[in-house]
């Protein structure tokens, strides 16, 4: 198993049970390293004093905060690590709220709400009173030298837990929502049926990073010396008769097939990347 990225316990009026959070989603991607053009050797980064005029070590780094233009006043970790809450190790549900009522703008990352052998009868006993009440609860938690809000609602057989942006965090965007147009009734009847006609049961697996299957053809082609066509990008003209452009899309999707569980794409992306036996690109210079 993963290791846990914090422990603790969980509490809710008298009851306390141990728990770990593990992460529940991670980016991935290809990566690219930084070479010098002329030799492919890897670049490095240092840390650089203007003052000294020569590179640092990292023990000789301390964090400062900018009090006032070119000013810091410097804090250790171990200061830190004396203001920390009492949720750094005990996340206590501050109160329960209907599920429906939590906008989706305010969720940041996921993470496994998993229990200690100890704590697993309260844990269930949590799980199933959620559910049943279509309820989630909301608490606070320390970690990564910072306080969450966090949201703690039912998933599958256990507890999904959501880090939370506070309201200061959710930028807004002047004017939006705003556009006083009207739109006809037939133009809405038939942009129901275009929904319609897309409709599906939300499979995850069915989605793919294109970009990404394209970089590791790239990469391939490189390898074995070939060129990559380029991909086409559409051009969209303006539309000029909402209605027509309508009635001709949902024409368009009633022609087309039910996406397939798994498309040549996703086949093609599992494909491993093997290095040609000849390198390409320069070679490293002695």
């Amino acid at each position: 198993m993963a290791a846990s990225v914090w422990s603790g316990y969980l509490t809710f009026g008298l009851i306390s049970l141990p728990v770990r959070l593990f992460s529940g989603a991670r980016g991935s991607r290809i990566s690219f390293h930084m070479l010098h053009r002329d030799d492919l050797s890897r670049i490095k980064m240092q840390l650089y004093c203007p003052n000294d005029d020569r590179v640092v070590e990292r023990s000789e780094i301390v964090k400062g905060y900018e009090y006032r233009k070119g000013e810091y006043v410097v804090i250790e970790p171990e200061e830190i690590k004396k203001i920390e809450p009492k949720t750094a190790k005990a996340m206590e549900i501050l109160e329960f709220v209907n599920a429906d009522e939590v906008d989706p703008i305010y969720f940041e990352s996921s993470y496994y709400l998993v229990p200690e052998e100890a704590g697993r009868r309260a844990y269930v006993l949590l799980s199933r009173a959620l559910k049943e009440t279509k309820m989630v609860a909301i608490a606070k938690l320390t970690m990564h030298n910072r306080e969450y809000t966090v949201i703690l609602r039912p998933y599958r057989k256990g507890i999904m837990l959501h880090t939370m942006y506070y309201a200061d965090e959710v930028r807004t965007v002047e004017h939006f929502g705003e556009e006083h147009v009207e739109v006809r009734e037939g133009e809405v009847k038939v942009a129901h049926q275009l929904i319609h006609a897309l409709e599906g049961k939300f499979q995850p697996e069915k989605f793919h990073d294109t970009f990404e299957d394209n970089v590791k053809k790239l990469i391939k082609a490189r390898l074995e010396g070939k060129e990559v066509t380029p991909i086409a990008k559409p051009k969209p003209a303006p539309v000029t008769d909402l209605m027509a452009a309508l009635k001709q899309s949902l024409a368009q999707m009633e022609k087309k097939k039910p996406v397939q569980r798994v498309t040549e794409a996703q086949e093609s992306s599992t494909t491993e990347i093997r290095p040609a036996r000849k390198r390409q690109g320069r070679k490293k210079a002695a």
